[in-house]
């Protein structure tokens, strides 16, 4: 699809990998919404970029909360085309430490953000595409989700954050064939290691350990390089029901 003239909505949007995305967007004359709990950083980047952009602060895990966004995009843009979820934690914990078993309440927090809230967007914007005028190709929206390569090549302490990505892996063929019927397309890109405020509160001894693990190029991942597939995924017809490793073939060891 044209990206220009066109509307996403982007959970995660106000830092990271959504933030360089909806800066891409933007640039290439797409509208934004940015749905985001990070309310100071979403409203700035919204004020810098203009009339194309609004923040809506956002808990992707709250229902009504998130019509309450994807409403308001329709009231001030008019249709939805692009649903881009890069909302996620990663909070590590092992299941059993020393100081007991992981509570179900700290594994649950991570599958309700990482899984059912990209869910959540998902249903709630879909409703919307699919209403909107088809191109050439019977195309109405494309949908990207954000998994991780934890989903193929989870670490220790990582059972929660694995489980919810590996979970958005398996959701995107079966979408894909059931929203190919409403001309929505999905694909989910699977990121590597990405400078990132998820890997910024490292120690700079960690970071260089995991910068080890990356065979090539042997950086970390720059949040406009996933950018730069969620455009091409939105322009090119032929990515659907698709996983895509954004990963520099990095294949994580337990530890």
């Amino acid at each position: 699809m044209e990206i220009n003239g066109c509307t996403a909505i982007v959970s995660g949007g106000a830092s990271g990998l959504g933030e360089a995305t909806v800066r891409r967007l933007v640039n290439d004359g797409a509208n934004a919404a940015i749905l985001d709990v990070q309310e100071d950083r979403g409203e700035k980047i919204a004020a810098e970029l203009g009339d194309a952009v609004i923040f809506y602060k956002t808990d992707i895990t709250d229902e009504k909360n998130t019509q309450a966004a994807v409403n308001k995009t329709i009231d001030i843009f008019g249709n939805i085309h692009f649903a881009i979820n890069c909302a996620g934690v990663g909070i590590p914990a092992k299941v059993l430490s020393k100081r007991g078993p992981i509570s179900i309440e700290q594994f649950n927090q991570v599958i309700q953000i990482n899984l059912v809230g990209t869910m959540i967007v998902i249903k709630l914007a879909a409703e919307k595409i699919m209403n909107n005028t088809p191109n050439a190709d019977g195309e109405k929206g494309v949908v990207i989700n954000t998994a991780s390569a934890a989903a193929f090549d989870g670490q220790i302490g990582q059972t929660a954050y694995s489980s919810s990505k590996a979970g958005i892996v398996g959701m995107t063929l079966p979408l894909a064939r059931e929203f190919s019927d409403y001309g929505i397309r999905v694909v989910t890109i699977a990121p590597g290691l990405f400078d990132t405020p998820m890997l910024a509160g490292l120690p700079e001894k960690a970071k260089i350990s995991l910068i080890e693990q990356v065979p090539f190029p042997k950086r970390l991942g720059k949040p406009s390089e996933y950018a730069q597939l969620a455009k091409h995924i939105i322009e090119n017809p032929l990515l659907h029901g698709e996983t895509i490793r954004l990963d520099q073939s990095i294949r994580m060891g337990a530890r």
